[in-house]
């Protein structure tokens, strides 16, 4: 796989946000015409040539030692994340004999009997590109405003740079959305062969100025965890705290388990509480609810 760009954009927006002071350089005197560290600043922090570390940052990454690597992200400050990332594309690049294809396989009946079970917590189970494949009925009602769109398989990237509604939806639509684009970044890395999820980064980048904005930056992010606040049409305003997990299951490498909960005690509480009823009359009534959906590989 072709990802040079990949390489370079990220290799490049990593380089520009360290200041010589920060990775413990002398600034030299004049004016820099690089914001953040040069090339050949990198490339001794690394301990490589100048002449390798350019040819790296074009994307020449291939074959490149797990120990350089290494190296390389050290120099550059690079997080757990970000390191990840950056192995990930050496891996991709690597020549391969024959494509990668994921195999379509569905979502086991364990997983939503599972979900069932969850009576006092919000809880889906989605794929590396947030698809949405199961949810337990108070996952479904705190998601509602998402569900009720005519997209399907309903995603969350999809939700939140195509529907109006998510910017109502998400008190923090700013926030929400970096994590999602960082996320779907790092599953771009893990998964290079991956048409659905290439298909979806192109579709959100052709539509949505702010998807592109965001995909350009090349952040990237492998742990989802921490507290969102919404404002959901039926209950109000919630605040919530939520975890995702990975999700073992055969033939279906990439699902992750996530759990909204609410402080005891607080008015979020409340509002689950209230929506799970609120939920409860709903199924009583037929409203349409997601059915177990198998994992569109």
């Amino acid at each position: 796989m072709d990802n040079r760009a990949d390489i370079r954009d990220f290799l490049t927006t990593r380089r520009a946000r360290i200041t010589p002071q920060q990775a413990g350089l002398l600034a030299g005197g004049g004016r820099r015409r690089v914001p953040g560290l040069r090339r050949e600043e990198v490339a001794v922090l690394a301990g490589v040539s100048t002449d390798w570390y350019t040819r790296l940052e074009k994307g020449h990454i291939a074959g490149v030692s797990e120990d350089v690597l290494e190296a390389v992200a050290r120099a550059l400050q690079l997080d757990e994340a970000e390191r990840t990332y950056l192995f990930d594309l050496a891996r991709a690049a690597r020549p391969s004999r024959t494509p990668q294809r994921r195999a379509r396989a569905a979502l086991p009946p364990r997983v939503q009997w599972m979900l069932d079970t969850m009576t006092g917590s919000a809880a889906f189970v989605a794929n590396g590109r947030l698809d949405v494949l199961a949810t337990n009925t108070l996952g479904w009602a705190l998601h509602s405003p998402m569900f009720s769109g005519a997209r399907r398989p309903v995603n969350f990237a999809r939700f939140q740079f195509l529907d109006p509604a998510a910017h109502d939806y998400y008190e923090d639509w700013d926030g929400a959305t970096a994590i999602t684009v960082a996320l779907l970044r790092a599953e771009a890395g893990r998964r290079p062969h991956d048409t659905a999820l290439r298909e979806l980064v192109g579709e959100l980048s052709t539509v949505s100025e702010e998807f592109r904005t965001r995909w350009a930056a090349h952040d990237v992010r492998i742990h989802h965890d921490g507290a969102k606040r919404f404002h959901h049409p039926v209950v109000g305003d919630l605040e919530l705290g939520y975890c995702t997990l990975d999700l073992p299951a055969a033939g279906s490498p990439d699902l992750r388990l996530t759990i909204y909960t609410a402080q005891p005690g607080t008015p979020s509480e409340d509002g689950l509480k209230v929506l799970s009823s609120w939920a409860a009359t709903q199924a009583a009534t037929g409203a349409d609810q997601p059915a177990p959906a198998g994992d569109r590989s």
